[in-house]
């Protein structure tokens, strides 16, 4: 049995609870979970907020851990290794999506983490949790240089941003706006400036100012300065929106270029309005994106171990993370709270 915290209804804080593992087969790899970030879609999930919550649930989809076995048909890990797990253990891997590297467009369904159902049929359980069963095929490498306990929201704050960045191909020279300076913005911010991009942070607050330019960005702007706002007109590339509130679409697809684009990655509660002169009017792009595949995925890790790059975290116990909910709520943290799995009490 594996010590996990669950939540047994959407009213329900999560609580100390045991949950039996499958026994690894021929092509899974069994970890022991060490670390396990908190992402908003864990609140999201466990309130019901997205409707179809299944209970109980253990939540978690940034993972990372060491290899404690391995089936008899896996090639690629071994006792001892290194791993990580993100936002998805299975899909069909027959479709045009899957058959693209694409496991999260999945046209069967992909398996997610946890809250969903296996192909089994049982429910999978996330990463708070002291163990986890994967499929080699969506086990990844976690680079040994790394602080391992800001690895973990990588697996997705860190490649929600890569992998917008990389398809809309940002490069040296190219003038980026990051929107939004929290979980996912500061991770956006860390990758456009390690891809060479002329960086600017657009918040609504001055407080986050400091941190900005920390964190590698070249301009800071405050979104309520009129005057700041209008000096930008027409000068990014590419902006990267990471804010799930709700805002303009139209002030800021007016900072775009001709040709230019705004990728979403937040997603606010209601539908948003955009006027279509916005697009129309210099040709520009309004676009989504959600995490990437696992080969993606497995790029932006050997990319972040090669730029050293990890998340801003503070580490907390899997006790506290009621709390850690709660101060999430109120953007109470820079930039990601992180579970220390084994250093926690499950009793």
């Amino acid at each position: 049995m594996s010590k996990a915290y669950a939540a047994q209804s959407a009213t329900s804080p999560l609580a100390p609870f045991s949950i039996r593992r499958r026994t690894p087969g021929p092509k899974d790899v069994q970890i022991e979970i060490l670390y396990s970030g908190i992402c908003h879609s864990d609140i999201h999930q466990v309130r019901n907020e997205w409707g179809g919550s299944i209970f109980p649930m253990v939540p978690g989809h940034e993972i990372v851990g060491l290899v404690t076995a391995v089936g008899s048909e896996v090639q690629n890990f071994k006792p001892g290794d290194l791993a990580g797990v993100g936002c998805l253990v299975d899909s069909c891997r027959t479709c045009p999506s899957c058959q693209n590297h694409e496991e999260q467009f999945c046209e069967g369904g992909m398996v997610g983490t946890y809250n969903s159902i296996g192909k089994d049929g049982q429910p999978t359980y996330g990463g708070y949790s002291t163990s986890i069963v994967v499929d080699e095929a969506f086990t990844l490498k976690v680079p040994q240089n790394l602080d391992l306990k800001a690895v973990a929201p990588l697996l997705c704050a860190g490649i929600t941003t890569y992998s917008p960045l990389r398809a809309w191909g940002v490069t040296k020279g190219q003038k980026v706006a990051i929107v939004g300076l929290g979980g996912l913005g500061h991770m956006g911010v860390k990758f456009a400036a390690a891809f060479g991009a002329e960086v600017t942070v657009i918040s609504t607050s001055d407080s986050k100012k400091a941190d900005a330019e920390r964190l590698g960005a070249h301009q800071f702007v405050n979104s309520k300065n009129a005057d700041q706002m209008a000096a930008l007109r027409g000068k990014f590339d590419f902006i990267l929106n990471t804010v799930s509130a709700p805002h303009s679409y139209d002030s800021l697809m007016g900072l775009v270029k001709t040709g230019g684009a705004m990728v979403l990655v937040g997603a606010p509660p209601e539908p948003s309005q955009i006027a279509g002169f916005s697009l129309i009017m210099g040709k520009k792009k309004l676009a989504g994106s959600l995490i990437g595949g696992i080969k993606e995925t497995q790029e932006m890790l050997d990319f972040c171990g090669q730029h050293n790059i990890v998340s801003d975290v503070e580490i907390i116990q899997m006790n506290y993370v009621n709390e850690a909910y709660e101060r999430m709520m109120k953007a109470d943290v820079k930039y990601r709270f992180v579970i220390d799995v084994k250093a926690s009490d499950f009793s």
